[in-house]
């Protein structure tokens, strides 16, 4: 304690100009304070709706933490069916191989077959002329009556109807008769239709694909998820997850955008001070620069240590080669000088402390190059 009241004494005789025959006398001191070397954006890897973000500025956030989610596009089933013809691989633009294929995927049908019909060999009733989407019909083939099932008028043509088989087996080419009435009653016959193959149905998407869900083969339901798109293009084929982490741990700089907001491939989400790039910024006097070198070893204590128990090491990395502009064409110019050190769980941003030079050979801890002991203390300093 009684060495940074020393100090600070002397740090303010010295910024009233008043020291001129002490300094020799009593160890160099610098006031500093903790600030960022360094600024790393957190960017969005694709495009779509932030939701999840809770953090403020000012928060401190692990390596690896989730800062958000960016929502994606979920594609899903149309119907019922097996997933048949999957071109896109995650990673790939989804219009790009749309464009190329007719889709990202197909589902065959669970309902094989479509009659292309026609009332031409209707009963002769007004209504069996009349056509209804969605009505249930009954079939039989025409050869011998061994082959029925039922059916759905699935649409209108310009010469007729279709009808999705819904139930029953029969062959491809076959003729089959169509009716309204489950016991085939021959005022009941609305036309006469060949089976073909149901065309199996395109699942388009826009954006990449970030996800695919299903396999060549798969049975789905309608309403599965198929894949997931998101906006824009992804890099190359690789293919991230929805969460946005933190690559480093540090200090949230700026929160950059919210909730509920969209944010482009590339945007900022937040920035973050890393803890690794810690140092200390102080202000040296133009009569002590060169008393001062660059690579020189200091000890460090902060206003907080009132024992002065925890003691930090440090090197001098820089010393500005411009005057610091607030001094300039005033009485006593200084300059900007940096201080690298080994930062613990206490050491926050913007803390004040006081620097020692020293005239000791710095070692890799103290030049911030090996990881620093972890400092121990009793529980009732907390």
């Amino acid at each position: 304690m009684l060495r940074k009241i020393t100090a600070l004494v002397l740090i303010a005789v010295m910024a009233l100009g008043m020291c001129a025959g002490a300094k020799a006398d009593v160890a160099l001191s610098y006031q500093g304070v903790v600030v960022a070397g360094e600024t790393i954006p957190v960017t969005a890897a694709f495009g779509g709706r932030v939701s999840g973000l809770k953090l403020r500025k000012g928060d401190l956030i692990a390596k690896g933490d989730v800062i958000a989610e960016i929502a994606t596009t979920l594609n899903y089933a149309p119907l019922e069916g097996t997933v048949t013809g999957i071109y896109a691989e995650e990673g790939d633009d989804a219009e790009a191989i749309a464009g190329r294929y007719g889709a990202v995927m197909y589902i065959e049908p669970t309902n094989r077959y479509t009659i292309k019909a026609t009332t031409e060999k209707a009963y002769n009733k007004s209504e069996n002329k009349y056509i209804h989407l969605g009505e249930k019909v009954y079939l039989s083939c025409t050869a011998d009556g061994t082959h029925q099932g039922t059916g759905m008028v699935a649409g209108l043509t310009d010469d007729g109807y279709t009808v999705e088989v819904t139930g029953g087996e029969f062959y491809m080419g076959e003729t089959v008769g169509i009716y309204r009435q489950s016991d085939y009653a021959a005022e009941s016959r609305i036309g006469r239709g060949t089976v073909g193959r149901t065309a199996p149905v395109a699942v388009k998407g826009s954006g990449s694909v970030l996800r695919l869900h299903v396999a060549n083969g798969d049975f789905v339901e309608r309403g599965e998820l198929l894949f997931e798109t998101v906006d824009g293009l992804l890099d190359g084929m690789y293919a991230p997850d929805g969460h946005v982490t933190a690559p480093v741990t540090g200090v949230v700089a700026s929160v950059d955008t919210s909730s509920g907001e969209s944010v482009s491939k590339g945007a900022s989400v937040v920035k973050i001070y890393p803890t690794e790039s810690m140092q200390i910024e102080l202000s040296i006097p133009e009569e002590d620069l060169f008393e001062l070198k660059e690579g020189g070893a200091c000890e460090i204590e902060f206003y907080w240590d009132n024992d002065e128990s925890m003691n930090y090491k440090g090197v001098i990395s820089s010393i500005s080669h411009l005057s610091d502009e607030s001094s300039s064409g005033s009485e006593k110019t200084s300059y900007k000088a940096y201080v690298t050190f080994q930062p613990d769980e206490r050491v926050r941003l913007g803390m004040s402390v006081i620097v020692y030079p020293t005239n000791e050979t710095p070692d890799d801890e103290e030049s911030g190059l090996a990881e620093a002991d972890p400092v121990t203390t009793d529980e009732s300093e907390d």
